[in-house]
């Protein structure tokens, strides 16, 4: 893996605004939030969510986003702006919604190469299901497909990716894991298309984070990485190796070898328990340069790769202990 790029979720620098700004009343600016962002060392980009931080036009937020010495790593869509999303964007009933959601899509594709990116982000959460009888399987997925493939097709030179999720808000999200994305994928047929993984997202989808990744390596793209932690129950947003630490060197292993370049994206939510944003962000971007050291030693030793083909636990888990623990 070549990438020395760090991103992270803008929302998080709204954490503790006492704290950064006293006296504030109601949200702070997405600027405010951006300065507060660059104090963090080592962040280089901040993925913007449309229409949400568009406040003004695209490009001059990024020149005002790299005077704060930031880069624009990507967008992503939230649909949340028309309360008839909640049904579902591009699978929603009305095609009248569904054309909404299509177009405030392509609209996003147009902001985000304004800013000078060439990534957007489509988390289509709300595109599922939450009771049986509810809805025609089959309809839903085509609906999802065609809308995929209208926006995919708005911009081929901008990168599409499909960030999944089983569930939130939706009881059964329609693009749930790795295998059922790479599916939609597949039947949309353009060349822009990837994925996005979410280590927490995959994790309770019930999949390997390394093995979901060599899946995507296999048959897409992986366009985005966003790394995190949590318990497998949930969505829960916690920083980078705090409970799965060995999973996660596993994943920065598997994307190093299967040439990923991209930004590292951090998709924590310190604002969740009040805790210090331009902190927490350091640590979660000296945890994954310490992983990523860790990944050198661990390609470097001859004992492991022949430990792997032998398919032997006991001594690959010996091996990485030691690697990352020293001798006893």
């Amino acid at each position: 893996m070549t990438t020395s790029r760090f991103a992270t979720r803008l929302n998080s620098f709204a954490s503790r605004p006492q704290a950064e700004w006293p006296g504030l009343t109601g949200k702070p600016s997405l600027m405010q939030m951006a300065a507060r962002a660059a104090k963090v060392e080592g962040l280089t980009d901040l993925d913007l969510n449309f229409p949400d931080h568009i406040n003004a036009n695209p490009r001059e937020i990024a020149r005002q986003l790299a005077d704060l010495g930031l880069s624009v790593n990507g967008f992503a869509m939230r649909y949340y702006s028309s309360p008839a999303f909640k049904l579902g964007a591009f699978t929603n009933p009305d095609p009248a919604v569904r054309r909404e959601a299509i177009d405030l899509t392509k609209a996003g594709i147009d902001a985000a190469r304004e800013a000078g990116a060439g990534l957007m982000t489509l988390w289509l959460g709300q595109d599922g299901f939450d009771y049986a009888f509810q809805a025609d399987y089959a309809t839903l997925w085509q609906h999802e497909i065609d809308g995929i493939r209208e926006v995919a097709a708005h911009d081929p030179d901008c990168w599409i990716s499909l960030e999944y999720k089983p569930n939130e808000p939706r009881s059964y999200s329609l693009m749930p894991d790795a295998a059922t994305t790479l599916l939609a994928i597949r039947d949309v047929g353009l060349p822009n298309l990837g994925v996005t993984l979410d280590f927490a997202h995959v994790l309770y989808a019930d999949e390997q984070p390394a093995f979901a990744a060599a899946l995507v390596a296999r048959h897409s793209k992986l366009l985005g990485v966003h790394l995190n932690d949590g318990y497998a129950k949930r969505d829960d947003g916690l920083m980078v190796g705090a409970v799965h630490t060995l999973q996660t060197i596993e994943l920065l292993r598997q994307i190093r070898r299967d040439g990923y370049s991209g930004a590292i994206y951090f998709d924590t939510f310190p604002d969740m328990t009040g805790l210090d944003p331009v902190r927490e962000c350091e640590v979660n971007i000296a945890t994954v340069k310490r992983m990523l050291g860790i990944v050198e030693r661990i390609e470097n030793d001859n004992r492991l790769s022949s430990a792997i083909d032998r398919q032997d636990a006991v001594a690959s888990q010996a091996i990485v202990q030691e690697i990352m623990l020293g001798t006893p």
